[in-house]
């Protein structure tokens, strides 16, 4: 007898308690889908801009190997006007 009021007991709260309906699962499953979007559209976003950023930095470093060759350009004009300059002086 004191099995027979434990278990409904048991069966009641269970009842009361721990059933989730196929709306609850539906709602689940959607917010599910919207995440998997969102997660679809940050990384195709991270990509472009990985992409965007391999872009400048290639950019950047031919910029800079550009200027590199500018200076030295420069240097050597300068010495060879300091060249001119000193052989006028000696004249």
């Amino acid at each position: 007898m004191k099995l027979l009021k434990l278990s409904a007991v048991v069966i009641g709260a269970t009842l009361a308690v721990g059933c989730a309906t196929n709306s609850d699962i539906e709602n689940l499953q959607g917010q599910i889908n919207g995440l998997k979007t969102d997660v679809s559209s940050a990384k195709s976003a991270a990509n472009s801009a990985n992409n965007a950023a391999s872009d400048a930095a290639s950019r950047a470093s031919a910029a800079e190997a550009a200027a590199n060759r500018a200076a030295a350009s420069a240097d050597e004009v300068n010495r060879k006007l300091d060249r001119m300059f000193k052989r006028s002086m000696m004249k």
